[in-house]
């Protein structure tokens, strides 16, 4: 595990290159915030590859971007920043950090996984929330150590590929994956537009590559090696699509750039569906959200118990979907789809205890709007961040201690013992 120090030179040189939200629902006034641990995802950050969707899906290229392929930019750093200085007036109204100056030495604990993307996140987050400050950011030397945010993909948990397989086929409509492609067939139809493909006159003309109607695609779940299955085309063409064409739209490129000028904002928002669908098969499972989990959960269960007053784990969009199937919770951001993980959006709990010391917890969710994330809005008490209590199943509103641990340890797999 390599650690770096976080001050304000180093946060200068991490990058070289709608809807309002709602304040926080009250809790009762005699219960004490005594910590918070959140995951949360990177910011805006360009495709992964240099095409998105396979070669022949776009009649035009794909628009360039400042940095290299999955890096994060230097607007969705400015981002990250400006919700970094919204957390910590958040904390320093409720007493968990002081509203001026440094935190106390080992009061802030920052990690990120092994992706440059994530750490850059985490030095955003630190330089708008204690700006100046030393705090310890820690991350995996190698992605082969990333035994947290990438626990399958590292070997850290093991996985029966049949049993994973099964889980998630249970999770299939009557008809199968062509029947969830026949129910969004507008969406669809919507992405074809964008993707150029097939456009009347395109069409008409027979210009269209092969295939370039997605919605065509044999449509199934693909069983995976040793790994947990994944949606499959079309649907895996139209998460990426649709989530590259929010991340263009959040990066504040022209409308006319943004899926070619070819979608509104609000259909961007509607295509925003497949990312959520992607993600209910991928990590809804019981079995797989288990697995894919249970590293990152008992970090954080660990945390809550004896941690320090504030631990933020910076992963991806995929550590997210997997905690919320892990403990079937559910939430909304304004301007997305329901579950689905925003950029520098923060899945968390909050630890609170009233007079007689008995402690709770509640689960939240914080995140920036698409339209503050692409005008980079200051956020303040008229223009705050979204953050939204969500409930946990299996437990009161506000969740006593004890039944939350139990409830995270009857879930939690053990991880494969390392190689001597």
């Amino acid at each position: 595990m390599r650690s770096v120090l976080l001050t304000t030179a180093a946060l200068a040189l991490a990058l070289s290159t709608g809807c309002r939200s709602s304040d926080p629902a009250p809790v009762a006034s005699d219960l004490k915030l005594e910590r918070v641990v959140m995951l949360m995802r990177h910011g805006v950050r360009p495709p992964t590859k240099a095409l998105p969707t396979p070669e022949g899906t776009t009649d035009r290229p794909w628009p360039t971007w400042s940095v290299d392929f999955g890096e994060l930019t230097r607007h969705g750093y400015d981002a990250v920043r400006l919700v970094g200085v919204w957390d910590r007036t958040q904390w320093a109204g409720r007493g968990l950090l002081p509203a001026d100056g440094c935190p106390a030495a080992g009061d802030v604990v920052v990690a990120a996984s092994s992706k440059s993307r994530t750490q850059a996140t985490a030095r955003a987050l630190v330089e708008g929330m204690a700006p100046g400050c030393t705090i310890t950011l820690s991350f995996p030397a190698s992605e082969d150590e990333d035994v947290e945010f990438h626990p399958l993909e590292s070997g850290a948990v093991p996985i029966d590929e049949e049993a994973a397989y099964q889980a998630v086929l249970a999770l299939m409509p009557e008809g199968g994956m062509p029947a969830e492609v026949a129910r969004h067939a507008p969406l669809f139809s919507l992405l074809n537009q964008a993707l150029g493909c097939c456009t009347a006159a395109f069409c008409a003309e027979e210009k269209a590559p092969a295939g370039c109607d997605i919605s065509r695609m044999p449509a199934g779940i693909v069983r995976n090696d040793e790994d947990r299955p994944d949606v499959g085309d079309p649907f895996g063409i139209a998460s990426t699509a649709s989530q590259t064409f929010l991340l263009e739209y959040l990066e504040g490129m022209p409308m006319a750039d943004v899926a070619w000028g070819r979608l509104t904002r609000a259909q961007i928002e509607a295509l925003l569906e497949f990312h959520s669908l992607k993600f209910y098969y991928e990590g809804r499972a019981p079995y797989v959200a288990a697995r894919a989990a249970s590293p990152l959960a008992r970090r954080m269960l660990t945390a809550m118990e004896s941690g320090p007053k504030l631990t933020v784990l910076v992963g991806h969009d995929t550590n997210i979907a997997d905690l919320g199937g892990f403990l079937d919770l559910h939430w909304q951001v304004p301007s997305y789809p329901r579950d689905d993980p925003p950029p520098g959006g923060a899945l968390g709990f909050e630890v609170l205890s009233n007079s007689s010391g008995a402690k709770f917890v509640h689960a939240f969710y914080r995140s920036q709007t698409m339209d503050q994330v692409r005008e980079l809005q200051p956020l303040t008490a008229n223009n705050p961040a979204s953050y939204t209590y969500i409930a946990i199943p299996g437990c009161t509103e506000l969740c006593p201690m004890a039944e939350f641990e139990r409830l995270m340890n009857s879930r939690l797999v053990a991880s494969t013992p390392p190689a001597p």
